[in-house]
Order: C-alpha cells, then sequence, then structure tokens
C-alpha cells in the first residue's frame, strides 16, 4: 500500500488536508517549475492563503515541496478548493539584465540563486567557461538555458536543473540513469509521430565577422544525401568567438541532422524517481519501428490516485524529440 502525505503551513501551524480526487506533480526538463496541483475540502479547520509553502510525500520520502500560487472554487457554495503550488524554480520566470564573463553554467545559477535568494543543493562542475555574455530583460530561465546550450556545444554535455523538493539541483543526464524499463506490460499506450518541419537541420552555417579587421569567417556542415532528400534545411547562427566553429558546425548537424519522432507514453506503472531529465530504458514496438534502448524524459506527469500511482512520459532520445 502506498502511504500519501500533504501538509500545507500557515504561519506556524500545519494542516493536513483531506485530499479529493488525487494528487498531480508535474515535472519537465527545462524552461518550468514543478507544478502540485490537487483539490481539498473547505472547511473552517484548515486556513490557508497563497504564498505558505506545502509540501507532499510518498512512503515518508517528500517528493515534491513548493508554494501556494493558484486557488479557485466554483459555485458560491463550493466546498471544494482547487489548489496549485509550484517548486522555487517559478521564481526563475523573473527577468533581469545580467552581463558576465569567464562563468561556467554552475557559477551562473549560483549567482542567480544568491540574488533571489534560493536554495540551493548539489550543483555539478559544468567546467567550461564561458567567455562573455550578455543577457537584457531575459527571464532567468532562458539565462541558464542560454548557458547550457553554450556549455553542450562546446562539451557535448547535457545538464538538467531541477528542484529536488526545495533544493535547486543540477546533474550531467549520465547521473541520472535509473533501473526502470518501460514495455508493453507496464506502459497501458502510446502516442508516436514522426515530422522533418521543427528542428531538422541539414545544412549548418555558422558564421564570424570581426569588427575590427572587417573579415567574415564562414564554418558549414551539411549532409548531401539529406538535403537531395529534403531540400535545404538550414542552421544559421552568427558566432562571438570563432574558437572551434567547425567542430561546434559538426556537432550541429549531427544533433539535428535526422527526422523527428515523438513518443508519449500513457498509463505507465508510478516511479517517483521519474522526473524531467531522467534516463531510462524504453522497448516498444511502434510500428515502423522498434525501441530498445535509453530514452530521456522530457516531461513526467505523476497521477496519485486511490492508492495507485501512475505516469504519462514525454520521451526524447536518438530520432526522437519532445
Amino acid at each position: 500500500m502506498i502511504k500519501y502525505e500533504l501538509f500545507i503551513q500557515h504561519n506556524n501551524a500545519i494542516y493536513y488536508p483531506p485530499v479529493l480526487d488525487g494528487v498531480c506533480v508535474e515535472w519537465e526538463r527545462r524552461g518550468q517549475p514543478g507544478k502540485l496541483s490537487f483539490e481539498i475540502v473547505k472547511t473552517d479547520a484548515v486556513n490557508f492563503e497563497e504564498g505558505d509553502p506545502c509540501r507532499f510525500s510518498v512512503d515518508g520520502v517528500p517528493i515534491f515541496y513548493g508554494f501556494i500560487f493558484d486557488r479557485s472554487t466554483q459555485g458560491s457554495n463550493s466546498q471544494k478548493i482547487k489548489i496549485t503550488a509550484y517548486d522555487q524554480l517559478y521564481y526563475f520566470k523573473n527577468k533581469d539584465t545580467y552581463v558576465y564573463a569567464n562563468k561556467t553554467a554552475s557559477e551562473v545559477i549560483k549567482m542567480l540563486a544568491e540574488d533571489f535568494r534560493l536554495n540551493v543543493g548539489d550543483i555539478s562542475d559544468t567546467k567550461y567557461k564561458i567567455a562573455a555574455r550578455t543577457e537584457e530583460n531575459t527571464d532567468l530561465f532562458s539565462i541558464v538555458q542560454n548557458a547550457l546550450d553554450e556549455t553542450v556545444k562546446a562539451t557535448k554535455e547535457m545538464y538538467v536543473l531541477y528542484d529536488a523538493a526545495g533544493k535547486l539541483m543540477l546533474k550531467n543526464v549520465s547521473e541520472m540513469q535509473i533501473g526502470l524499463v518501460i514495455d508493453k506490460d507496464t506502459a497501458g499506450d502510446f502516442d508516436y509521430s514522426t515530422s522533418i518541419s521543427s528542428d531538422t537541420y541539414n545544412r549548418v552555417k555558422l558564421v564570424h565577422e570581426d569588427g575590427d579587421s572587417g573579415s567574415r569567417k564562414v564554418y558549414i556542415a551539411q549532409d548531401g544525401e539529406n538535403i537531395n532528400r529534403w531540400g535545404v534545411l538550414q542552421y544559421y547562427e552568427k558566432l562571438d568567438d570563432p574558437t572551434g566553429a567547425q567542430v561546434m558546425a559538426n556537432a550541429l548537424l549531427s544533433l539535428y541532422d535526422r527526422k523527428n519522432r515523438k513518443l508519449t507514453v500513457k498509463n505507465v506503472l508510478g516511479d517517483v524517481r521519474v522526473r524531467g531529465g531522467t534516463m531510462l530504458v524504453v522497448v516498444l514496438d511502434l510500428g515502423d519501428m522498434a525501441v530498445s534502448n535509453f530514452m530521456l524524459v522530457e516531461q513526467a506527469k505523476h497521477t496519485f490516485k486511490d492508492n495507485e500511482h501512475m505516469m504519462e512520459l514525454r520521451l526524447r532520445g536518438n530520432d526522437f524529440v519532445a
């Protein structure tokens, strides 16, 4: 039997409200805070307001800690209150302007966390120093993602920023592999599609312009076979620093020169270790192809209801994109 516990703290009081129709926890790999949603019975014994912290635990282990941002009722006599809470990544929606130089993505995250008074846990060292960057009127999510994108271009190492029940964490995806297999016995259903209309490029063109000398250097990587198949689908970017530009162009072509496939598995037996950024094994026959390899969870939606824990997972990996 699975044991759930949810509490809301208001000032010095802690409430354990009766929850109606289950609890939903949603995590994405990037660009969104963790989200907790549930409904409770409206009683005089429970007093809370927006900004109050709440925590959800499974079998005694906290899996979500955040703050109430939204609550609503339907009808003047409704006894149900719908509540939505977000973890501290919500504050990465704030906008600001930053100019920094010679910092790693890890150092950028720590800088933002200190400025916005966020709790920090284990932040892995991304090692790659970003020479210089200006972020003008940009949300913190984008500032972090830009730093992580620079890192993956330079090192091919992907990192995931997430909140672990109240502490910011940054992990290399290689550290987020778990021993879970999703197959026809553990997944109830799936949605599968293919496309070359988004994030598919068979030609990469990187340009560096030197304002002092007036010179212009172009770095190109392309796949002639796929250009003949699909036409020219070009990725274009101006570079501030041309160091390693051709290597970067080749790496980008390797990343984007493919048909994109999308896969969402539904009604999967739940596992609280699974979040955006988790790597797990998928073994499924999709019709035109069979999958049997590690895949990255782009979005995880957990539903806890009637002593049952189910997941819906949006996956990526190899030709699969979110």
